[in-house]
């Protein structure tokens, strides 16, 4: 696994692709890839040479493409694409951003959240010796086993004789161990985990499972708050999909019924997703927008200016209109997460804050460049976004963009418990009180070890890993 590969660093899209992955209606135009291959072969030099092919016409930074460079070391696609961006990836701008998928594997997630695993989300201490649930999702096989957020994973085995405790694995493969551990990505793969949660300690036989991935959770993922003092919406979107669009009306028409003017936006785990849907929150949390005030501009390169586009707000009939706005992030929020946030930074200043970490840092898109007849989606990144303010340069986060507020996220608590850490600290940020500024780096931590956590991803993630990190 390669160190910038891993967990939060990769599923954060924000692409003009209307397959999905970025952009679909309303997130800009689709750009016809040129020159179109000719040929159906499906050989790795063929592979290879339609991959350069459309760096070099749609990559934001071409300078940093090398003049000339060997493919025939590479016997991976994905391998040679890493190579021809590792200029671009030594400055900061490109970390993995660019790569290639399935196009089949991409389509069923964005379309309907669909993907294959046991149905949690994984992180693992600061240390890297303790893995930690920190989500589980509704209708995946481990909810169903009663494994919630705040279990922690002891060991793993493909049987109960055959377990392996998660110290030993790290200890001899480091955490890429553990991604292997849980095997391949496809329903039946059956594996037995030693659990400790407040139940106690026990093991836990769970098979990966075809499920859908609800974007806002059915049990708490939209609320509004009470905590004595005030009434708080609170919104926790877990990914940027097509399937969150009805969900997020439905939220905002609640908030909206219940006279909600004070929001928490929670995006601490989400990589990022579709800007079509980056859009509709934002026109639901801009009621009080003119249809004129830029919601965010996406800029090509110069000679694929043609391309760019400026999306405006465009208020609905279940609009808000919030005073104040805690947006809850950490290193798992990037890309769509990031564009929603930095857009209300001119129109709310400081009654706008980041509460819990700093972001990811991620102020650029990919499109999305089809080679059908060999299931080959090219994701380059292709366009930079930028505030109506011109805020385009957060490769290092959005914590030096807006006021901050530093808090833990506390898994001994469910998301959207106004106990939880994030969560009250946002509601501290709306009440008006201070706090103790984010001072930059992962902050997210673990009650229960009290150490900063990472989202744990493979070296090679599917499409819904990338865009929902940590997801197993």
């Amino acid at each position: 696994m390669k160190p910038s590969r891993l967990s939060l660093s990769l599923a954060i899209l924000a692409t003009l692709s209307a397959c999905g992955g970025g952009g679909s209606s309303g997130g800009g135009t689709t750009p016809t890839p040129t020159p179109t291959p000719t040929s159906s072969a499906c050989s790795i030099t063929a592979r290879k040479d339609w991959a350069l092919q459309q760096m070099r016409e749609w990559y934001l930074f071409p300078e940093t493409l090398p003049a000339s460079l060997d493919p025939a070391p590479y016997t991976d696609l994905l391998d040679y694409v890493d190579a021809l961006t590792a200029t671009a990836r030594s400055q900061g701008r490109d970390r993995y951003f660019t790569y290639t998928t399935s196009i089949q594997e991409e389509n069923a997630y964005y379309n309907s959240g669909s993907s294959a695993g046991f149905g949690f989300r994984l992180a693992a201490d600061y240390g890297g010796t303790r893995i930690f649930i920190t989500e589980s999702f509704e209708g995946a096989p481990a909810l169903a086993a009663g494994v919630d957020r705040g279990a922690e994973i002891l060991a793993i085995g493909t049987s109960s004789g055959s377990l392996r405790t998660v110290s030993a694995i790290v200890a001899s493969e480091g955490l890429s161990g553990v991604s292997n551990a849980l095997g391949p990505d496809t329903a039946g793969t059956t594996r037995v985990f030693r659990i400790s949660d407040a139940s106690g300690t026990r093991n836990v036989t769970l098979a990966k499972a075809d499920f859908t991935l609800q974007p806002i959770s059915s049990r708490y993922g939209a609320q509004i708050i009470n905590d004595g003092t005030g009434s708080y919406g609170y919104l926790n979107l877990r990914t940027f999909i097509s399937t969150a669009d009805p969900v997020l009306r439905d939220a905002f028409a609640m908030f909206r019924a219940q006279g909600v003017t004070q929001v928490i936006v929670d995006l601490r785990y989400n990589g990022g997703g579709l800007v079509s849907t980056a859009s509709v929150l934002g026109d639901l949390l801009g009621g009080d927008r003119s249809t004129s005030d830029v919601f965010t501009r996406m800029t090509f390169r110069p000679e694929k200016s043609a391309e760019n586009e400026t999306i405006t707000f465009d208020p609905q009939p279940q609009s808000i209109a919030p005073t104040r706005i805690a947006f809850i992030g950490s290193q798992g929020t990037a890309s769509a997460s990031e564009l929603v946030i930095n857009a209300f930074i001119p129109y709310l200043g400081a009654n706008a804050a980041l509460i819990g970490g700093n972001t990811y840092g991620k102020p650029v898109g990919q499109i999305a460049v089809d080679r059908s007849e060999c299931d080959d989606r090219l994701r380059v990144i292709a366009f930079a976004t930028q505030n109506s303010a011109g805020n385009a340069d957060y490769y290092t986060g959005l914590a030096g963009s807006l006021p901050t507020c530093r808090a833990d996220d506390d898994i001994s608590y469910a998301l959207g418990d106004p106990n939880e850490g994030m969560t009250r600290q946002a509601i501290e940020f709306l009440k008006g009180n201070s706090c103790s500024p984010i001072s930059g780096g992962v902050t997210a931590q673990s009650a229960r070890s009290h150490d900063q956590v990472e989202l744990l991803t493979p070296a090679r993630p599917s499409p819904a890993q990338r865009e929902t990190p940590g997801l197993f």
